[in-house]
């Protein structure tokens, strides 16, 4: 989930670099908590009267509430979902044209009378295959006109802004009409006379 959102620039300049972990302030300060927390529990808890049977269980359940794992940011932001989708069919045709065609060879070594059908469908499958990856590259042109990303003359994005703009602005302005009218008493009165 944390992967899945965006990352802020104050969150990249706490992320790792490529060759190696970078620590930050913070993580530092825990770790030198974690060095010896015994002693200062043990000091802390003669201050506070606590038995010392109870003073080891303490530090030991806050000394390993560590995360499994530090997340790190994507390295590629995430495709999006139109896009994501026919690639994952454009894949899926692709193993499956390839299992036809393997199918096909071996059922024309054996000699079968399958190989016929399978080798008639492997075609159609080829066929098939390739207007599923020509759609991942259609589909990821259209996105990306469409929210904003080439920025062309050509680029539909502009408007649709524009026109989301406007119809928020005029949804505003009839909710203050209407605000208007029900501060005044709204009799449904048409003129002012």
């Amino acid at each position: 989930m944390g992967s899945d959102t965006v990352m802020g620039t104050a969150e990249r300049r706490g992320a790792p670099r490529a060759g190696g972990v970078q620590v930050t302030a913070r993580q530092k300060a825990v770790t030198a908590d974690l060095d010896n927390p015994a002693d200062e529990a043990e000091s802390m808890a003669r201050e506070a009267g606590v038995p010392a049977h109870e003073v080891g269980r303490g530090v030991r359940e806050q000394q390993y509430h560590r995360p499994l794992w530090v997340e790190e940011p994507a390295r590629r932001r995430r495709l999006p979902d139109p896009v994501r989708t026919a690639a994952v069919r454009s894949v899926l045709l692709i193993a499956l044209t390839l299992i036809q065609a393997m199918v096909a060879f071996l059922c024309t070594m054996a000699g079968s009378w399958l190989a016929f059908p399978m080798v008639i469908s492997s075609v159609v499958s080829t066929i098939v295959a390739t207007w599923g990856a020509l759609d991942v590259w259609v589909t990821r042109q259209v996105w990306h006109q469409r929210h904003g990303v080439v920025s062309m003359p050509s680029s539909t994005a502009r408007a649709l802004r524009r026109e989301r703009r406007r119809a928020r602005r005029q949804a505003r302005a009839d909710e203050r009409a209407q605000e208007r009218i029900r501060r005044r008493g709204g009799a449904g009165q048409l003129s002012h006379s």
